[in-house]
């Protein structure tokens, strides 16, 4: 009797098992910048995208017309050459007035002359300048604009769902074009009974195993303990990341997760909490 006793102390406690499901990390709705006419919409339901990958492209040809107006603009040196060319001279000239001025060969007038058309061509170099300053300004802005008409994909994702197609004008601010699910990284939530809550922290890592219809185990890391206990229940929210760098692991999956540091059984819950799972707070 005193042996079995000991031996069953012996035997390490093992780590409670509680319900959890499988989440986006978030849901991004891709609305337009402006509203315009959709030309190309590149991706249905359903299909992967990485992050910069075009999704949707705009009627664009007054803004690639205005681009390349104002790269011309930007790019052209005549008006500066022939004002520096202006200045150079005026500056030559100046200076040889001077010297005949000191040799009483012409009048202080015109070396007064020189000096004003000395100062007025090198105004006109500096607004030649400015203005050339200018147009690589508006260049600058007609790029932005026209890269408003393409819409990239800010994350590693799937697309849930396309709610608008090409020829259709979009709505600023109204109607999305496309929503995003980033499932590159994946939140996993589970709500754990009071009992544990001095048992696990930010930082501990737990096994988490999907459903048997989807299989599989995999490594996640707790990201949030909630801080705020719901009293009626006496239990509380914790959030797990999961890596999912090739994206095989679907979002929306039931599953198991096992937290090392936790032995507390989860309660058993009955009706309606318990049909509803983890994400019913």
């Amino acid at each position: 009797m005193v042996a079995s006793t000991l031996l069953g102390a012996a035997l390490p406690i093992a780590a409670a098992e509680f319900d959890c499901l499988v989440e986006a990390r978030r849901v991004i709705n891709i609305g337009a910048p402006l509203e315009a006419l959709i030309s190309v919409v590149r991706v249905e339901r359903g299909d992967l995208v990485r992050k910069g990958d075009v999704l949707v492209e705009f009627d664009s040809g007054v803004e690639k017309s205005t681009v390349d107006l104002a790269r011309l603009r930007a790019e052209m040196k005549s008006a500066v050459d022939a004002r520096k060319a202006r200045a150079d001279y005026a500056a030559v000239k100046h200076e040889r007035r001077s010297a005949l001025v000191s040799q009483n060969y012409v009048s202080k007038q015109e070396l007064d002359e020189a000096e004003a058309e000395r100062r007025l061509s090198e105004a006109e170099l500096r607004e030649a300048q400015d203005n050339r300053r200018i147009a690589e300004v508006e260049h600058r802005r007609a790029t932005e604009a026209l890269r408003q008409r393409i819409l990239l994909s800010p994350v590693n994702g799937v697309v849930v769902e396309r709610l608008m197609h090409p020829g259709e004008v979009s709505e600023l601010g109204r109607k999305p074009i496309l929503k995003i699910a980033e499932i590159g990284t994946l939140h996993v939530e589970t709500i754990l009974p009071s009992e544990a809550y001095r048992h696990v922290a930010k930082g501990d890592t737990a096994t988490v195993r999907l459903e048997s219809a989807i299989g599989g185990s995999y490594p996640a890391k707790v990201v949030v303990v909630d801080r705020m206990l719901d009293a009626a229940s006496a239990t509380f929210g914790v959030r797990l990341e999961l890596a999912n760098g090739e994206r095989g692991v679907p979002a929306g999956v039931r599953c198991k997760v096992d937290l090392p540091k936790v032995t507390v059984k989860p309660r058993a819950r009955s009706g309606a909490a318990a049909a509803a799972g983890p994400d019913s707070r």
